[in-house]
C-alpha cells in the first residue's frame, strides 16, 4: 500500500463525504463557473492539506470530527485552490500538476476572477457558519503567504539573505497554510484547547522540513516535473545555497553572486553552481536543518497518546521528508 493510502486509512469515510461537501462549497449559479471549478476538482493533488485538518481532529478529540471540520477542510482547499489559481498567472504557469492552468485554458482574467470567487466562497462559508475562529486562523494564513511572496521577491533583487530571513520566507510562505489547517484542525472540535497552539506548532515545523525538502530537489537528479537548477535560474535563495554563500571566501562568495545574478540563464555556469553547493557541504547542512524540524515535529506529536490518528500523522511527517517529488 502506498504511504499516502496508509495516511488516509483512518480518515478515509471522512475524506470521502468531504469531496462532496468541498464540491458543494464551491458551487455557483454561473455555468462558466462550474464548469471551471469541475475542472479544478477533477484534477485535484494528493489533498495533503484536508488530511491534516481531519487527522488532528480525530487525534485530539478521540476519534472525534464534527460539521465544523468539514468545514474548516473545505475552507482551505477553497483557499489553498484560490491561492494555487492566482500563482499560476503571477508565474506565467501553463501548467498546474500535469495538466493546463486555468490561466492556460480560459486566459488570465479569468483565472483571476476564479481565484477571488474561491478565495470569497471560503470567507463565506465561515461567516454563514460562525466560525469566526476558524476565519481568523485562515485569515492570518492568507496575510503571511502574501507577505513571504513579497518578501521572497524583494530579496531576490538583492541577494542579501541571511538564514533567519529564509526561514522566516519559508514560514510565511509554505509552513503557514499546513500550520493553519492543524490548528483548524484542534480549533474545529476542542477550540480555545491549548491544542489549537500546539497542533499550529507542529503545522508549522511540518511546513518548513517540507519547503526545505522541496528546495533540495533544485539539486537532485530525480524527475520531479522541476527541472533542476530551476531556483538558481529564477534567482531563488534557498538554504543550500545560503549556507555555503556565508561560510565560503569572498572570492567564492563574488564568484557565486555574480553567477546568480549574471549568469544564471547559463546552463554549464548553472551546473557549476549546483556542484560548488554540493562540494560545500550545502546540501548536508540543509538536510540537517530539515531532520531538526521533523524531531521538533514528532516531539509535539509524542506528547498525545498512542492512536491509529497520531501514527498516520507520523507516517505524514516522515513521507515529508522522504518523498521523492
Amino acid at each position: 500500500m502506498k504511504i499516502t493510502e496508509q495516511i488516509k486509512q483512518p480518515i478515509a469515510y471522512e475524506m470521502e463525504l468531504f469531496e462532496q461537501k468541498f464540491l458543494l462549497s464551491m458551487s455557483s449559479k454561473v455555468a462558466l463557473l462550474n464548469r471551471i471549478t469541475h475542472y479544478i476538482v477533477n484534477r485535484k493533488g494528493k489533498q495533503m492539506r484536508p488530511m491534516f485538518v481531519f487527522l488532528v481532529a480525530k487525534m485530539v478529540d478521540n476519534g472525534q470530527v464534527s460539521e465544523r471540520t468539514y468545514r474548516g477542510a473545505s475552507v482551505i482547499e477553497l483557499i489553498h485552490t484560490a491561492t494555487l489559481v492566482h500563482d499560476d498567472v503571477v508565474d506565467d504557469s501553463n501548467r498546474r500538476r500535469g495538466f493546463f492552468s486555468v490561466n492556460a485554458l480560459w486566459k488570465n482574467k479569468i483565472a483571476v476572477l476564479i481565484g477571488d470567487f474561491l478565495l470569497s466562497k471560503g470567507l463565506l462559508l465561515s461567516i454563514d457558519n460562525n466560525d469566526f475562529d476558524l476565519l481568523k486562523i485562515i485569515s492570518v494564513a492568507v496575510r503571511e503567504m502574501s507577505e513571504g511572496e513579497l518578501l521572497q521577491i524583494e530579496k531576490a533583487r538583492q541577494l542579501d539573505i541571511t538564514e533567519d530571513v529564509y526561514y522566516e520566507i519559508i514560514r510565511q510562505k509554505t509552513a503557514t497554510l499546513i500550520a493553519a489547517c492543524c490548528s483548524l484542525g484542534a480549533a474545529s472540535v476542542k477550540p480555545n484547547s491549548d491544542d489549537v497552539e500546539s497542533m499550529r506548532k507542529f503545522g508549522e515545523l511540518i511546513g518548513m522540513a517540507f519547503q526545505i525538502k522541496d528546495d533540495l530537489f533544485d539539486y537532485g537528479d530525480e524527475a520531479i516535473g522541476k527541472p533542476t537548477g530551476i531556483d538558481i535560474k529564477e534567482q531563488k535563495m534557498t538554504l543550500p545555497l545560503i549556507h555555503v554563500l556565508n561560510n565560503c571566501s569572498k572570492k567564492e562568495k563574488s564568484w557565486l553572486i555574480n553567477s546568480i545574478k549574471n549568469h544564471n540563464k547559463d546552463k554549464k555556469r548553472v551546473k557549476e553552481v549546483i556542484a560548488f553547493v554540493k562540494d560545500h557541504n550545502g546540501l548536508d547542512y540543509a538536510i540537517s536543518k530539515m531532520k531538526a524540524f521533523q524531531a521538533e515535529a514528532l516531539q509535539i506529536l509524542n506528547t498525545y497518546p498512542d492512536s491509529q490518528y497520531k501514527t498516520a500523522l507520523e507516517l505524514m511527517v516522515n513521507y515529508v521528508i522522504d518523498r521523492k517529488k
